[in-house]
């Protein structure tokens, strides 16, 4: 166990002459005791206290420390130091001081209370002085900043290094993970002119439900229930979306419906798929190391995937090669995968599944690559984020096969816009369109048939 004294190791003892060093003294010695209310330049007084403080920490050791314990001992050091040099601060300002040292020891700096509150999705740093954060699909700025250019450099290398990556001029930019998962992207100078940028989506501490998204109106009761059937169906799904539309969040939401039995491998460039079943090998892509070497893409995953005897294969996102890999698995007997795709409708999603085949050089015909995906996919979601910050699923389309060289597609719901409401928020209606899908046979079978017919608004067999 680490003893509180071991942290507060100090370079050297400090004679009482030393201590008072004109370049470290707040205040003459004799003189009477500032209030920070007298200062003017707070920031510069807090600066200054750091900087003694930071003498007398060993940022190894402080690391070992669980947060709580290490906030408590810099607040007795920032009163202790603030006693010495006769300034006065008050238990909110030396709380604030150790928790933003502590931040700056063990956390990620300013950003990190954005970590502790639940409304907050992204936290964007466009160089140390300018922090976004979106609440509630809208952005807003902050009055956190980096103390300079530096700062937010120290902050990114040690994101990086916590996952055994490096980043510095020689390779600016880097893709990482915190330890709750969530994921975070790097770019530094040279790539950016504003000193760095660092934009982190955050991993929910608890994944949303189908009840959830229905509470918050990203999508109807009937068409939840649309989804729990086809999960349960074994349907091929792909999930479309623009970034940040929430394409994950509803894939983990459907995922909850596949049967606990089944064996389930995920593939993910960072995991941020959680899945309840019991039986799940979560697989996660491997970036080169320094050397540029070590490199496992999505692709060799989806390949490895079909050797470890899955019932079902979830690709957190496509966006290459690895498509045509997982077309391969959806239409070699395992049915019910699933996967995410950017797109800005399932007709573009349709065309971004062709493109990403078409880049594997197989030279196939583009007629035997849309038979390809028309036979392996039976289900496109699209979720899209309105203007309103609401995220919506606009449209559940039912591909139904080929009709000459075009995949024919039958829309099941649809988001019908009617105007705005008072508050700014976008008045419209989820509709069935009462068409009788395909997989109505399938999921009749499963004892489900009247359910699913019912969710359509369709009566009668």
């Amino acid at each position: 166990m680490v003893e509180v004294g071991e942290m507060m190791t100090i370079a050297s003892e400090r004679s009482a002459a030393e201590a008072r060093r004109p370049d470290l003294a707040l205040v003459p010695p004799a003189a009477s005791p500032l209030r920070v209310a007298d200062l003017a330049l707070l920031d510069e007084l807090k600066e200054r206290i750091r900087t003694i403080l930071m003498t007398r920490i060993d940022p190894s050791v402080a690391g070992r420390i669980p947060r709580a314990r290490l906030r408590g001992e810099v607040a007795q050091l920032v009163s202790e130091i603030a006693t010495e040099d006769r300034v006065q601060l008050n238990k909110l300002e030396e709380a604030a001081l150790a928790a933003d040292l502590s931040d700056d020891m063990i956390g990620l700096g300013p950003l990190e209370p954005f970590l502790d509150d639940d409304e907050i999705t992204d936290i964007l740093a466009n160089g140390p002085f300018d922090v976004y954060v979106e609440r509630r699909g809208k952005l807003e700025k902050t009055a956190a900043r980096f103390r300079d250019a530096q700062h937010l450099v120290n902050i990114a290398q040690r994101i990086a290094s916590a996952i055994g990556r490096r980043i510095d001029e020689a390779s600016p930019m880097v893709d990482a993970r915190l330890a709750d998962g969530s994921r975070v992207n790097i770019v530094l100078p040279p790539l950016v002119l504003n000193g760095g940028a660092i934009s982190i989506r955050k991993f929910p501490r608890q994944s949303l439900t189908l009840d959830a998204m229905i509470r918050q109106e990203n999508l109807s009761r009937q068409m939840a229930r649309l989804l729990q059937i086809a999960a349960s169906s074994r349907l091929n799904i792909l999930i479309s979306g623009g970034t940040g539309s929430g394409k994950t969040t509803l894939l983990n939401a459907v995922s909850k419906y596949i049967d606990r039995d089944q064996r389930i491998i995920t593939i993910e460039d960072a995991v941020e798929l959680r899945l309840q079943q019991p039986h799940v090998v979560q697989m996660e892509t491997r970036p080169p190391n320094i050397e540029g070497v070590g490199h496992v893409p999505q692709r060799e995953l989806v390949r490895n995937a079909l050797r470890m005897r899955p019932d079902r294969i979830i690709v957190g996102e496509v966006r290459g090669v690895e498509a045509f890999d997982m077309l391969q698995a959806m239409n070699t007997g395992h049915d019910g995968s699933m996967s995410t795709v950017h797109a800005n409708s399932p007709r573009d999603a349709l065309y971004r599944i062709e493109n990403m085949v078409m880049m594997a050089n197989l030279n196939l015909p583009l007629r035997a690559i849309r038979m390809h995906v028309a036979s392996a996919l039976n289900l496109i979601v699209h979720i899209e984020r309105m203007r309103d910050g609401i995220r919506r699923v606009r449209n559940i389309v039912e591909l139904a096969g080929m009709e000459g060289e075009v995949i024919t597609a039958r829309e099941l719901f649809t988001f019908r816009y009617r105007g705005e409401r008072d508050d700014g928020t976008i008045d419209g209606v989820f509709e069935p369109t009462r068409m009788r899908p395909d997989f109505l046979a399938r999921a009749t079978r499963l004892g489900l048939g009247e359910e699913l017919l019912g969710a359509l608004g369709i009566g009668g067999t």
